[in-house]
């Protein structure tokens, strides 16, 4: 059994390293396969990462909040209650998404 502490004041949890990326996914978390939580980057409490998203440098998502489609959070940004972010939306810097926002970007249809 993995843990490890998010600093979030719960102290050690269970948690594993993304299979798409190789940063930490609380095991309380949803990330799914297709998504990249790189190396440096966090998904904990119950957030959700999904699609084609990513998550990376120090980016932290956490909370109930969610991260989908081809959304990319990155640098030090944070994601966190519950925020949702979508579509072709980038949150980067030292950007904070927090309480019930929605951010997002419509997607181009293809072709």
């Amino acid at each position: 059994m993995e843990t490890f502490d998010f600093k979030d004041g719960n102290g050690p949890v269970r948690a594993h390293k993304h299979v798409n990326g190789g940063g930490w996914v609380a095991n309380t978390a949803n990330v799914s396969e297709t998504a990249f939580v790189g190396p440096d980057a966090r998904v904990f409490g119950k957030a959700w990462v999904s699609g084609n998203a990513w998550v990376s440098d120090n980016a932290s998502v956490f909370g109930y909040a969610q991260v989908f489609n081809n959304a990319r959070v990155s640098d030090n940004a944070r994601v966190s209650d519950n925020a949702e972010v979508s579509g072709n939306a980038e949150v980067s810097g030292n950007a904070l998404v927090s309480d019930d926002t929605d951010v997002s970007k419509n997607i181009q249809p293809k072709g």
